[in-house]
């Protein structure tokens, strides 16, 4: 299965490429599947959010058209924080999606990109504040499929790679919720892209996953140009299967479908 479960289109405020053209790539580049995960990060871009209605209306459109060249998932990426998950429930529930990236981009509506959250912090402090808050969410949210990009303040941290020994407790903590809820977790080709020297979320982590059991996993190329909408899936998979993974996963109507690496 040669599929992207991580994809942004003019649907979303930092992309500019319209649905159609990254559907034109996808096929150009083979793909069976793809997922649109457009942003909706309620607290900071509220007001540049993804036009659901309209979103859906297009996917609909284009799936007609493309529907028997390549497979079209209808997904969306939460930027959730604890204090929005009442609004992403209802949002969840207003639409029958096939697929939900649950990722943290902002704590108390700072960015991670911009240096806000860090500003004024030890990198302890905030790398363990980060984590504290995904634990927040995963235990009181469960209407995803997957975490995205699940330690991604690593690729905003000016101080260089936090020890995961120093941390594992509470990664354990959070992967155990996920396991135990039947969600799973993202590998996100961007990594390659922002030359982190390693697999996105850590290595260390997609091995920890696997040792207490995860077996739900997911690649998204978190693509959001043409050239992008494949990138470094097939490299990402032969890692996988390295450590010992034998599926990856799609995913329909938030049911999980395994492929055999």
């Amino acid at each position: 299965m040669f599929a992207n479960y991580h994809a942004h289109t003019s649907f979303s405020d930092d992309c500019s490429m319209p649905m159609e053209t990254c559907i034109k790539a996808a096929i150009n580049e083979r793909l069976d599947e793809i997922c649109f995960t457009e942003h909706i990060d309620i607290g900071v871009y509220s007001m540049h959010d993804c036009d659901c209605k309209t979103y859906l209306s297009e996917f609909k459109r284009t799936q007609k058209l493309y529907g028997e060249r390549i497979k079209l998932k209808f997904g969306m990426e939460f930027g959730m924080q604890s204090h929005t998950i009442p609004q992403y429930e209802k949002i969840f529930h207003s639409y029958d999606f096939d697929f939900i990236l649950l990722s943290l981009h902002q704590i108390n509506n700072k960015e991670f990109w911009s240096q806000a959250f860090q500003s004024g912090k030890t990198q302890k402090q905030y790398i363990e504040e980060y984590y504290e808050e995904l634990d927040k969410i995963v235990s009181n949210y469960n209407n995803y499929s997957v975490l995205g990009h699940m330690d991604v303040i690593r690729r905003y941290d000016r101080n260089g790679a936090y020890p995961f020994y120093k941390i594992k407790d509470k990664i354990e903590t959070i992967l155990k919720k996920v396991i135990k809820n039947g969600r799973g977790i993202e590998v996100n080709t961007s990594c390659y892209r922002y030359n982190i020297g390693d697999l996105t979320p850590s290595t260390e982590i997609i091995k920890f996953y696997k040792e207490l059991g995860g077996e739900i996993i997911t690649i998204g190329a978190d693509s959001h140009y043409p050239e992008h909408v494949a990138y470094k899936i097939k490299e990402t998979e032969k890692s996988l299967k390295e450590l010992g993974f034998k599926y990856i996963c799609t995913f329909d109507k938030m049911q999980p479908i395994f492929h055999t690496i």
